[in-house]
């Protein structure tokens, strides 16, 4: 058997996935065909049954592949800002910390006070930020070095991880 990194891996899972919905299109290409009434009809370079064949191949392989990057993703750590976390934690948690990044500058670019208009003809209505815009802003940059830097722990300990996979039908 032979061995991928589990960065490798993630590559060839998307690789796999391509290949099931190009199976999945040229079995429905294969399965029919039009002809005159009277005709033959002329198979085409492949049949129906040995795309199927492929195609569950394919899926096989995909099965295997998702089952041992889950395993590798449950079973391995990384240290982040002295925490143990498993590899699937700290992927949750750097899109988490992408995602209140974002939040972060959305209240970063606001205003401390703008004026609303429409509200009223002889009233002056403001709507005031109850938070130091700033901060926010200062914020969220660090949020988004926070997630590169663990992004970039996942990365390397992917690239330390092997699999019992053979990649050699699709390399």
């Amino acid at each position: 058997m032979g061995k991928i990194t589990l960065a490798e891996a993630v590559k060839l899972k998307s690789i796999l996935t391509k290949r099931i919905h190009e199976l999945e299109e040229e079995i429905h290409r294969v399965a029919f065909t039009n002809v005159e009434k009277g005709e033959k009809v002329e198979p085409g370079p492949r049949t129906v049954a040995q795309v199927e064949l492929e195609l569950d191949d394919v899926r096989s392989d995909a099965r295997l592949l998702d089952k041992l990057m889950y395993r590798a993703n449950i079973d391995n750590t990384i240290t982040y800002k002295n925490e143990e976390l498993s590899i699937v934690e700290a992927i949750e948690l750097a899109t988490q910390l992408r995602a209140k990044a974002r939040l972060y500058k959305e209240f970063g670019a606001a205003n401390k006070e703008e004026i609303q208009y429409g509200y009223a003809e002889n009233t002056t209505v403001y709507r005031v930020a109850l938070f130091e815009p700033e901060a926010y802003r200062i914020q969220a940059l660090q949020l988004e070095k926070d997630a590169h830097k663990l992004s970039n722990l996942i990365n390397a300990k992917n690239y330390s991880i092997t699999l019992d996979f053979n990649d050699e039908k699709y390399f």
